[in-house]
């Protein structure tokens, strides 16, 4: 049976399969989260170095790769509503800042908190740092430019251009600590290489990432919805939709 999935590029059959899809993505955020949080800090041996203290990896190093892969899915999305004016891309790209946001704040702040231990202090001006936190302002201008625009679609036009332009940030993140000397340690896990730390670490640290993946499918969906009652409020199906939740 064929789906004809441009039937779902309309704000108004997006909105019920996206309700669909909400309760399941939610299911599996909380059980591979509980899975993730229990291998991390239960089942992982301790590490020789650093002892105790690494485990916040297990939130820390998800959180980042979020981080960055939110920010260039938004602008993506951001670049279709801007270059061939599709109303569900720029809501899309709209839905998914603040969960990008949010994972760049667990990033930074998860980050300070292995750093004191491990260098004595709770932030240095690093090369990755100072990228990841310049990150978190971009997330916000781009919220914030929208919502100090009343109109739309001039604010999706205009957050598509700080989103497109904010893209060259990432691979300055990811790269900084090949480019410059800094003080944070390279990626323990590589597609190049064979991973850097035990299995039970790496399993961990997967299901997390899988888990955060779901909860922002889960959380982007959600908001997606909230977005589209608003902006589809002057249409003839949301009218019905609300006398039928009446």
């Amino acid at each position: 049976m064929s789906i004809n999935w441009y039937k779902y590029a309309a704000p108004s059959s997006f909105y019920f399969l996206a309700g669909k899809l909400i309760p399941f993505f939610t299911v599996l955020a909380v059980i591979l989260l509980v899975a993730g949080l229990y291998i991390g800090f239960f089942v992982a041996p301790t590490d020789f170095q650093q002892g105790e203290a690494y485990r916040i990896i297990f939130i820390h190093v998800p959180a980042a790769w979020m981080s960055m892969f939110l920010y260039v899915v938004m602008a993506f999305w951001a670049g279709i509503g801007l270059a061939f004016n599709t109303r569900l891309s720029s809501m899309f790209a709209t839905a998914i800042a603040p969960t990008g946001a949010l994972f760049t704040f667990i990033a930074l702040w998860t980050g300070a908190w292995w750093g004191k231990p491990m260098w004595g202090t709770w932030w240095v001006w690093d090369a990755r740092l100072t990228s990841e936190l310049i990150l978190l302002f971009l997330y916000i201008g781009f919220m914030s430019l929208q919502a100090a625009i009343d109109d739309p679609r001039r604010a999706d036009k205009a957050g598509a251009v700080i989103a497109l332009v904010g893209v060259v940030n990432i691979p300055i993140i990811y790269f900084s600590v090949q480019w410059w000397n800094t003080l944070h340690q390279g990626a323990s896990v590589s597609v190049m290489q064979s991973p850097k730390m035990a299995t039970a670490m790496l399993v961990g640290m997967l299901v997390m990432v899988l888990a955060a993946w779901m909860y922002s499918i889960a959380l982007i969906l959600l908001r997606a919805r909230n977005i589209i009652l608003e902006r589809e409020s002057h249409t003839s199906w949301v009218a019905e939709l609300k006398e039928t939740t009446r």
